[in-house]
C-alpha cells in the first residue's frame, strides 16, 4: 500500500519535476539543505512505492554518480485537472448537439465500449456474467457489488463510488453510458433506481429478469 507522500517528499519530487534528466542525492542534499543520509532515506520510501526511478550513471572526475529521475507514477502525483478538462469538452458538446443528442452519443460510447469487452462474457451464465462485471467495474474504481433483495430475490449492482460524480451532476445524460454498459454486458434490462448524483448513498441499477 503506497503511503501519503510527506511533505518533504514532495519538495524531492518538484525538483525531479524540474530536472528531467535526474538529479543525485548530493544534488537534491544541497538544494534543500538536509543532510545525504536524510536524501537516501527519502528516496528509499519513493522508490519503494513507485514514484523514483534510477536514472544515467553519471561518470565525473571521482566516483560515478547515480541519478534519480520521476517515474510515470511521481509525475502523476502532481494535480492534474481531468475533470476540468472533460467538463469543458462535455458543456459544449452537450450545447451543441442538445440533451437527447447527447444522451444517445453516450449510449453509442457505452454500446461501443460494451462490444470490445463481450469476447470474455460469451458462453458464462448471469451469475457469471455479473462476477466479470464487477471484475471491470472495479478496475475502473466503482467499488462495486452485487446485491439481492431479501423480500423480492431481485438482483442489483451497487456502486459505492460515482468514477465522475462531479461530472455527473452538472451532466444527468453521463448515467447513460454505464446504464448501456452493463445492460449490455449482462445481456439483462436493468433498471437505474438509485444516483449519488442525484444525492443517492450508492448507484443501484437494479436487473430485470
Amino acid at each position: 500500500m503506497v503511503e501519503k507522500i510527506g511533505s518533504r517528499q514532495q519538495q524531492i519530487l518538484k525538483l525531479l519535476l524540474e530536472s528531467k534528466s535526474g538529479l543525485s542525492i548530493d544534488e537534491v542534499a544541497t538544494a534543500l539543505a538536509i543532510s545525504r543520509n536524510a536524501v537516501q532515506q527519502h528516496f528509499a520510501v519513493l522508490e519503494r512505492d513507485g514514484y523514483i526511478q534510477t536514472g544515467v550513471l553519471n561518470k565525473t572526475a571521482g566516483r560515478p554518480v547515480r541519478s534519480f529521475v520521476l517515474t510515470a507514477a511521481g509525475i502523476n502525483s502532481f494535480p492534474k485537472q481531468y475533470a476540468w478538462f472533460s467538463e469543458l469538452i462535455l458543456g459544449d458538446l452537450k450545447n451543441e448537439m442538445g440533451s437527447e443528442a447527447f444522451q444517445r452519443y453516450l449510449h453509442k460510447l457505452g454500446s461501443n465500449l460494451s462490444a470490445s469487452l463481450l469476447p470474455q462474457f460469451e458462453g458464462k451464465q448471469t451469475g457469471e456474467r455479473i462476477e466479470e462485471l464487477l471484475k471491470i467495474m472495479d478496475g475502473l474504481g466503482f467499488n462495486a457489488k452485487a446485491v439481492t433483495d431479501l423480500d423480492s430475490g431481485e438482483k442489483a449492482i451497487e456502486a459505492c463510488n460515482c468514477i465522475y460524480h462531479d461530472l455527473a451532476q452538472k451532466h444527468e445524460e453521463i448515467c447513460e453510458l454505464d446504464r448501456t454498459l452493463i445492460s449490455a454486458l449482462l445481456a439483462k434490462d436493468i433498471e437505474q433506481v438509485e444516483c449519488m448524483a442525484k444525492g443517492g448513498g450508492v448507484c443501484r441499477f437494479k436487473i430485470i429478469n
